[in-house]
């Protein structure tokens, strides 16, 4: 498959997946340009997710498949931000990390754009979802565990996944200081260490190397 063949198959995905949330949110009539729907659809929803003050537990499933579709590392928040709002951190980072360990690489590669955006920094004044009267349950947000998840996820695409582009996605994505790494990651670490080492990709030695500086 060439490349713009699955770019192809990449963007139609993404249509889907707009078009669901969009349904879901009952948002129609979207003017929108023939060679570019799905963004079109992404700016129609992006308005009406953040303002309402919950959202239908069926709309997390298409809403981070969307997160996950979109190509584009910064629009891919428009999904991701009214997640986190509406549903939790600690859910919606779970759900990039099942794409992360099982999902293709096209999904993992979505999965890692989103992961930034799964961070956004939450306030009480950017949508009603944060929480009744301002308040917030933290227990939606907790997240240590599985951001240690994402992490050993991580580090086991780098070692099984055959494509070099997606190892070199996974791995630049993860801290180069050992005191981001729990105990029990300590194992595979300095396996994925020894490995990028000994790589023929300058980017992914020169992470090696960081790391080896930063005492991993």
């Amino acid at each position: 498959m060439t490349e713009d063949e699955r770019s192809g198959i990449e963007l139609r995905s993404f249509l889907t997946c707009a078009t669901e949330v969009a349904r879901l949110l009952g948002v129609g009539d979207v003017a929108m340009k023939p060679n570019d729907q799905a963004r079109h659809l992404a700016h129609a929803v992006r308005k009406p997710l953040l303002e309402r003050a919950s959202l239908p537990d069926e709309l997390f499933t298409p809403l981070m498949a969307a997160a996950v579709y979109d190509p584009d590392p910064s629009f891919c928040r428009w999904f991701v931000e009214p997640a986190v709002y509406a549903f939790g951190r600690r859910r919606v980072m779970a759900a990039l990390v099942d794409y992360l360990r099982i999902g293709t690489d096209a999904e993992r590669a979505g999965a890692v754009r989103a992961w930034y955006s799964a961070h956004v920094p939450l306030r009480a004044d950017r949508s009603p979802a944060y929480g009744p009267g301002g308040v917030r349950d933290p227990a939606l947000d907790e997240s240590q565990d599985i951001k240690t998840a994402w992490l050993e996820a991580s580090m086991r695409v780098f070692a099984e996944a055959s494509d070099l582009q997606m190892r070199h996605r996974v791995l630049l994505g993860l801290p180069a200081s050992h005191a981001a790494y729990p105990p029990l990651l300590h194992k595979i670490l300095e396996s994925t260490l020894s490995s990028a080492r000994a790589h023929p990709d300058l980017h992914i030695r020169r992470w090696a190397a960081a790391a080896d500086r930063e005492g991993v």
